[in-house]
């Protein structure tokens, strides 16, 4: 047995902080959490992409939260994104008819996500955006950012907050892969890192 001199600060050696967890896996994904909008709306768009590290290393184990109003701008207030059998506690999963604007999508192994949404719509001032939430490992807090999609030039030119985060706008404007898909990795620091924003 190894006996340690705690008489003289030198001799101890300091205790490296970790987070606890995560443990996102166990409660918080569900069967259809990237299925957005109702199964063969006419309308599906597709956004995709990584949750990478400061290394560029893609994060298999990150939660991405989506939310985003109805094209006409308005935010659904329709229940059915997370249903349960109030018997049993099981997932029923979506009723697959309303659009609810929110999902949670668990990357795979490989940091990947994504997403069937409906394109939303302009909401105020400000150009059409989804909002995301973003729980990975290393997090103490999850982070907060916006996807911007490309199409309207002159609304993304106007919008108050692309204005504000100047040069690192094109962290927040989704690549347009043509077909309704869109590509938006999150990267949580490092070169080219996602602008986050901060609500108080």
């Amino acid at each position: 047995m190894t006996k340690i001199d705690t008489s003289s600060p030198e001799s101890v050696l300091p205790t490296p902080s970790h987070t606890v967890g995560p443990f996102y896996g166990y409660a918080l994904p569900f069967r259809g959490g990237e299925d957005i909008a109702p199964l063969g709306h006419p309308d599906t768009i597709t956004v995709h992409g990584y949750v990478l590290d400061g290394d560029g290393k893609p994060l298999p184990d990150a939660l991405v939260e989506l939310w985003g109003p109805r094209p006409d701008g308005t935010v659904p207030q329709v229940d059915g994104s997370i249903r349960r059998d109030p018997a049993t506690s099981d997932y029923l999963g979506r009723n697959g008819v309303e659009f609810t604007g929110w999902g949670r999508i668990q990357t795979d192994t490989n940091g990947h996500w994504y997403a069937r949404t409906l394109r939303p719509g302009a909401r105020g001032n400000s150009a059409p955006y989804l909002s995301v939430c973003v729980f990975a490992r290393g997090l103490l807090v999850h982070l907060f950012t916006r996807i911007y999609l490309p199409g309207d030039e002159a609304a993304l030119a106007a919008d108050p907050l692309l204005t504000r985060v100047g040069d690192r706008r094109d962290t927040l404007i989704a690549g347009d892969e043509g077909s309704g898909t869109y590509r938006f990795d999150i990267r949580l620091q490092g070169e080219g890192e996602t602008v986050f924003l901060e609500f108080q």
